[in-house]
């Protein structure tokens, strides 16, 4: 009664955070859909290809999570200043983003090409997943240059409260890429049949038309962050600054998030290459389901860092806490449908009975935790919006590495516990991090206004980032 109480006095609001949110979170769940889609072909293929494929995308993970974390810092002053009004600003922020994530994703490209199979090799010892791992991570890192442009203009769009665009331009993409992996994995409609080649050939295919169609969006629409290529270099030093500090520990915090996930499939692949597969198609599963997290993490980011930007201060501290309760309560609405998914959808993939069985135990397992995860992400997003993140570098990517980890590490080579065990202790530690996180929320340093920067002299463009 209580919470039916509160959403019916917060309705305006709540209301305002889905319209925010729906769009991304579909965005998400077409593009968590057709992923389900394509790792249900490569599942076709056999165990060795969905755990190389599985493998492979681990390295992508931690490139694409340092691209969120930069343009996230980005988008934190693209917020802000966009509810100040500030337009040259939105500008120089937008600008920065764009640099700074090609400055971050070329290493990636480079290492990708030169080491392929020592990357495969860190997560598995198996030589027909390391082969078809290496197959697909060849061409797939050729989707990084286009998927870098589409992830920073998206992020910039949704920073500004246009969430349908990057909706139906992923739409294009996502649809492409189906259509494709549906031609090049197999071999239909006169295509060559090229196996989990071909599933890295159609990702490409698809990241270039999105970028084609973004393209075009910003030619024929203005967005306030629009800027020309000559002037793509003039970023105030002062700003420069601003959005490096803050970009620093929210890279650092996504770079060893995502390291520490990879790290935690080779602690679970310990127990076979089967393992490996039903992680991946749990975690596929899940991805749908997941959404909420973009949906919340868009809503969050407006609502939050708008508020903040326009010295609404009072305004954006009682929100954040109406989002932490709305969130947990859609959160556990998610949870019932992903428990009832376990039952369905890993009957569908052409596996080994251990590997289905893995991916069943794990949906069921974040089911009931996901309440949770997203109390959790949303804390964060909070502490992202008023731009502290060095404390979103605390709760995620330290307490992962000092607490999760350790403990993960610890019982999948010091124990013979199988693997549905060792999965339960790993995601028990978010109870900890719970605590820690929203006592994170509590000491409101996060409650800032950082578009004060324009108000300042700000000197001539001469040190270009």
């Amino acid at each position: 009664m209580i919470i039916l109480k509160g959403l019916k006095e917060n309705k305006a609001f709540y209301l305002r955070v889905l319209a925010l949110a729906v769009p991304f979170m579909l965005q998400q769940l077409i593009g968590s859909s057709v992923n389900l889609l394509d790792n249900l072909m490569v599942g076709q293929l056999g165990d060795a290809a969905i755990a190389g494929v599985a493998s492979a995308n681990k390295f992508y993970m931690v490139a694409m999570f340092a691209i969120m974390g930069l343009s996230g810092a980005a988008s934190i002053f693209i917020a802000q200043y966009f509810g100040a009004k500030d337009e040259e600003h939105v500008k120089q922020s937008f600008r920065y983003a764009l640099i700074a994530s090609y400055v971050v994703i070329l290493p990636f490209v480079v290492l990708g090409f030169i080491f392929p199979e020592a990357i495969l090799r860190f997560f598995t010892s198996d030589p027909a997943v390391i082969e078809q791992g290496t197959a697909y991570l060849r061409l797939a890192l050729l989707t990084y240059i286009p998927m870098t442009f589409s992830m920073v203009v998206g992020s910039a769009m949704r920073s500004v409260g246009e969430t349908k665009i990057p909706l139906y331009t992923s739409i294009v993409a996502i649809l492409t890429n189906a259509f494709f992996n549906y031609c090049l994995i197999f071999g239909n409609f006169g295509f060559p049949r090229w196996g989990v080649q071909g599933a890295a050939i159609a990702t490409v295919i698809a990241r270039v038309v999105e970028v084609i169609v973004i393209a075009i969006v910003l030619k024929k629409k203005h967005f306030i962050f629009n800027t020309k290529i000559k002037d793509l270099f003039k970023i105030s030093p002062r700003l420069e600054k601003a959005i490096t500090l803050k970009a620093i520990p929210l890279t650092t915090n996504e770079i060893f998030w995502s390291a520490g996930m990879g790290l935690l499939f080779k602690f679970y692949s310990t127990r076979g290459t089967e393992v490996m597969a039903g992680m991946s198609i749990s975690s596929t599963i899940a991805d749908i389901f997941f959404t909420l997290f973009g949906g919340m993490m868009v809503a969050t980011t407006v609502v939050i860092s708008q508020a903040l930007g326009a010295n609404k201060l009072d305004e954006a501290r009682k929100d954040a806490y109406k989002l932490i309760h709305f969130s947990r309560l859609l959160a556990i609405l998610l949870g019932l449908l992903m428990f009832g998914a376990s039952f369905i959808v890993p009957q569908w993939y052409d596996v080994s009975q251990v590997s289905r069985a893995t991916s069943e135990a794990f949906l069921r397992i974040m089911a009931c935790m996901f309440w949770l995860y997203m109390s959790n992400a949303q804390c964060f997003f909070i502490l992202r919006a008023g731009g502290d993140t060095k404390s979103t570098l605390l709760m995620d990517a330290v307490f992962m590495w000092l607490v999760n980890l350790p403990v993960v590490g610890a019982v999948a080579y010091f124990t013979n516990w199988n693997v549905y065990i060792i999965y339960l202790v790993g995601q028990s530690t978010d109870f900890l991090k719970f605590f820690f996180a929203y006592g994170l929320v509590k000491k409101e340093k996060w409650v800032k206004n950082l578009s004060h920067i324009h108000e300042e002299k700000v000197p001539i463009f001469e040190t270009p980032i």
